[in-house]
């Protein structure tokens, strides 16, 4: 049985962002998916994650964020 790759504590990994500011954590041998990009790795998945937690301030999407602060100016 195969376990799985986004789980695999001995895997290598890149860290993806996409255009609303989220992160993922990629297996390295996975195609990058559509609308993502690399910003770390490859590297191990403990140094991906600390990447992700160091970077990933705030977890709302950048479309709310805009939307959030127009509505603050109003």
């Amino acid at each position: 049985m195969m376990s799985n790759p986004f789980e695999n504590p001995d895997g290598i990994y890149v860290v993806l962002i996409n255009e609303e500011g989220q992160y993922s954590l990629w297996p390295d041998f996975l195609d990058i998916p559509s609308g993502w990009e690399n910003v770390y790795g490859a590297d191990n998945r403990e140094k991906c994650l600390d990447y992700i937690k160091s970077h990933w301030h705030n977890q709302m999407p950048n479309s709310l964020r805009v939307s959030e602060s127009i509505g603050s100016r109003a």
